[in-house]
């Protein structure tokens, strides 16, 4: 018998529970009653599946019906975007699962001379359903399962740092040789440890000692800035003078002349225009003639073995500058921190690429107020943070002291317009906690 919609909605719902048993199976008018019971529990079943995500079966003919409508329906993760709120709704949403599969067990299904399908609820016989119950597609579980599994792999590989290609913005700048730019410091990388000196090199020194040297770097310092050199020319400066104290015994009043020569041929390496020997002799107060100047530029050009190409901490400065991203402040205090531990005697041991990169480590702590070493930064330096923790905290004292004490040429330089008063910055205290 054809049935309208609005007679299947009026037509009061027969519970199942409470027929069982041949009585039921032999009257052929209850049956049809019955038939008329299972149409209407179908409507409800599709009013319910376009209210819900998940599809409700009732029977065997209706199956492949269904399954066609819940495809259409249900949200397909692979063209969701992955975030934590959706996380969050899957995870929702197999609990719901779960739920509803206890409540299915406590159910046993039976058929009527249709071969229909009919649930009996054993828990609860007494209970009126005015629903029927739902009953989840095999495989919308399982199906999830794998959902989350995959988004969980999607997500970690969101959340992990990517490094990034610093010479990209550069590919068209024929100055930066962004081709062979790798080469080249992995070059200066290999180099590095034959420009290095020994950190206890003063023991054969009978008339100078550590101190002195701090003095003479110090004193150098303001007339590098005097003079408005490169940065590259003080940074090969200080190497000269450490490179020939090491292999020549030097007397404490010919430190001074030490100090002018090395300058003057670091000038003639790197700078445009070189200051004139005159201009050196009036800067010490006329201590030492152009001839003694000159005797001395000799010697040590013939102990060094005319050797002045090799990597000093400024050329890791600028690539490990590059890698970080840095603004002007954190150059300016990178600078400031790395001159600072060019004065001491005891920051030999470490070499130029790890003073550098400890130097940008130290003034990212010291501006953000937290540790700061980026993936691309360890990349390019091949310095992870814990290899660095120990220079940076004793470039962290020489911060705390810069303006204490004799040796104040650093911060007097970095205390000015020019510099960006970088001296104003604190130091980064919390990297002097041992449990960090």
């Amino acid at each position: 018998m054809d049935m309208s919609d609005s007679d299947a909605h009026n037509l009061n719902v027969v519970n199942p529970t409470n027929f069982q048993g041949g009585a039921i199976m032999g009257n052929r008018k209850f049956g049809q009653e019955i038939r008329q019971t299972r149409r209407a529990l179908s409507v409800i079943n599709q009013n319910l599946l376009g209210t819900q995500a998940y599809p409700c079966v009732t029977n065997k003919r209706g199956l492949s019906e269904k399954h066609e409508i819940f495809e259409k329906t249900k949200p397909n993760p692979m063209q969701r975007p992955i975030t934590r709120k959706y996380a969050a709704q899957m995870s929702s949403s197999q609990q719901h699962c779960q739920e509803e599969n206890k409540k299915l067990k406590s159910t046993v299904p039976d058929t009527n001379e249709f071969g229909d399908f009919i649930f009996i609820d054993v828990e609860d016989n007494k209970a009126n359903l005015d629903h029927p119950v739902p009953m989840f597609l095999e495989d919308s579980e399982t199906s999830l399962h794998r959902t989350d599994e995959m988004e969980e792999v999607e997500m970690e590989d969101i959340i992990e740092e990517p490094i990034i290609d610093i010479d990209a913005s550069d590919a068209k700048n024929p100055l930066a040789v962004t081709d062979y730019v790798e080469d080249l410091y992995a070059f200066y990388k290999k180099m590095e440890s034959s420009s290095c000196v020994s950190p206890n090199y003063m023991v054969q020194q009978t008339d100078i000692n550590e101190k002195m040297r701090a003095i003479l770097i110090d004193w150098l310092i303001e007339v590098h800035d005097k003079f408005d050199l490169m940065s590259e020319t003080l940074f090969l400066t200080v190497n000269i003078i450490d490179r020939f104290l090491s292999q020549q015994t030097v007397v404490r009043k010919k430190l001074q002349l030490v100090g002018l020569v090395a300058m003057l041929l670091a000038c003639k390496y790197e700078e445009v225009s070189v200051p004139i020997v005159g201009d050196l002799i009036l800067i010490a107060d006329k201590a030492y003639t152009r001839k003694e100047l000159l005797e001395m530029e000799r010697l040590m050009l013939n102990t060094l073995q005319f050797n002045m190409s090799f990597p000093t901490p400024y050329v890791f400065m600028r690539r490990f500058l590059k890698a970080a991203q840095s603004n002007k402040k954190v150059e300016l205090l990178s600078f400031f921190l790395i001159e600072l531990a060019l004065v001491e005697y005891e920051m030999l041991k470490f070499s130029p690429s790890l003073l550098a990169a400890a130097a940008i480590y130290t003034a990212q702590c010291t501006l953000y107020g937290f540790k700061e070493w980026s993936k691309t930064c360890e990349w390019h330096s091949n310095y992870s943070e814990d290899q660095l923790l120990e220079c940076s905290r004793m470039m962290v004292t020489f911060h705390q002291k810069a303006a204490t004490g004799k040796l104040t040429g650093v911060h007097r330089k970095y205390s000015t317009f020019k510099f960006e008063y970088t001296t104003k910055c604190e130091p980064a205290n919390f990297l002097l906690d041992t449990k960090i």
